[in-house]
């Protein structure tokens, strides 16, 4: 008889090989290649990850590099990906190990692990396809992959979960093949034992899944649903510059610590209340402006409405109403805002929602210019 823990190991193995995906940080096995991927992974598809993982290295080559470049450069490479703070762990870490290891990034799983931004899977990551240690790394591709094929029906979203598939994957990883193996995992699942569709008639080890051969592969993995993000109307002022800004946007820098930290975007307040329907809807909403742009010294006047955007964090929705303002004067501007010109953009670091606004609006110019 079969031995479903070694038929697993064994045929995921050589299906791994036959199938591997060549992506660029798994040319070599340099650990700070694949912490750089596996940070830029996270919430973040493989095709989306290849360009920026290039851009970032061709930057920032290694972590000593990482660690030596401001921060506002390390958040430019990363415009788009989202969820900045992990950029700001990552150059974080990237000085701890300049300042520890030499710009090494060590052998040591307690070293690793004890970097900012690192958690258990990151940290099994690296040791696993960089250094070939024996450590588990659990995602929810493994997760999944896993509770399928051994049926496991705890919730996932349970750390006691976690700890109990991150064992069994300990005890399936072939001595000297942490590498492959592991990569192989979550290959599987990003490929084969998908979350919806599942191809289970290409799955190497589909003879004894046992959720599959319980009609289960569809109920598997047991999730509990998170709360939805909560939803937050904001009003954000599309301010328009003249004088010596002619043709230029006015932009603020974010606070140091928070959401988005230090990063620029278009001014916006929180509604202080939801704007009523009908005519008096936009003039409730562009009196927030007015008093917004009162409260922060920025002489300016809303003129119309120019568009809606939304944006989902982890935990909120903004949904946001854009206004276009006019400059009343060339005022000084109060610190932590500036006009830019498009030109200008590459020196500032926008979020997602901002940099599309923005763009949006320069490229109306330069076709109404045309």
């Amino acid at each position: 008889m079969v031995e479903p823990k070694a038929f697993f190991s064994r045929e995921l193995l050589r299906w791994y090989h036959e199938n591997r995906r060549d992506l660029p940080w798994r040319h070599g096995h340099n650990p700070y290649y694949t912490w750089v991927s596996e940070i830029m992974l996270q919430q973040t598809r493989v095709d989306t990850v290849i360009p920026y993982f290039e851009r970032f290295i061709s930057k920032f080559p290694t972590a000593t590099d990482l660690a030596d470049a401001p921060e506002e450069e390390v958040l430019k490479a990363w415009e788009g990906l989202g969820y900045y703070s992990r950029a700001r762990n990552l150059q974080a870490a990237a000085r701890e190990v300049k300042e520890r290891y030499g710009g090494e990034v060590p052998d040591d799983l307690a070293a690793v692990s004890s970097l900012k931004g690192i958690g258990p899977y990151t940290a099994g990551a690296i040791m696993s396809i960089a250094f070939n240690r024996s450590e588990p790394a659990v995602d929810g591709n493994v997760m999944r992959v896993l509770s399928r094929y051994f049926r496991l029906h705890d919730d996932i979203a349970k750390p006691s979960t976690r700890v109990k598939i991150e064992k069994v994957a300990k005890e399936l990883i072939p001595d000297g093949h942490a590498s492959d193996f592991n990569q192989a995992l979550m290959e599987l699942g990003a490929l084969t034992c998908t979350p919806k569709s599942p191809s289970c008639l290409l799955c190497p080890v589909m003879e004894l899944c046992e959720g599959r051969i319980a009609g289960e592969e569809l109920i598997l993995p047991i999730k509990t649903k998170a709360k939805p993000p909560k939803p937050e109307v904001r009003y954000a002022a599309l301010i328009e510059g003249t004088g010596r800004h002619e043709g230029q946007l006015l932009i603020r820098k974010r606070p140091d610590t928070g959401l988005l930290a230090r990063m620029w975007e278009l001014p916006h307040v929180l509604a202080a209340k939801q704007a009523s329907k009908g005519s008096a809807a936009e003039e409730e909403a562009m009196d927030q402006v007015r008093e917004m742009l009162f409260q922060e010294g920025i002489h300016a006047e809303p003129v119309e409405a120019y568009c809606d955007a939304e944006h989902t964090f982890s935990h909120i929705q903004w949904q946001m109403r854009v206004y276009r303002c006019k400059a009343l004067s060339e005022a000084t501007l109060p610190p932590g805002y500036a006009f830019i010109e498009r030109e200008h953009m590459e020196e500032y670091a926008f979020p997602n929602l901002f940099l599309k606004l923005i763009l949006q609006y320069f490229n109306e110019q330069t076709v109404g210019n045309s």
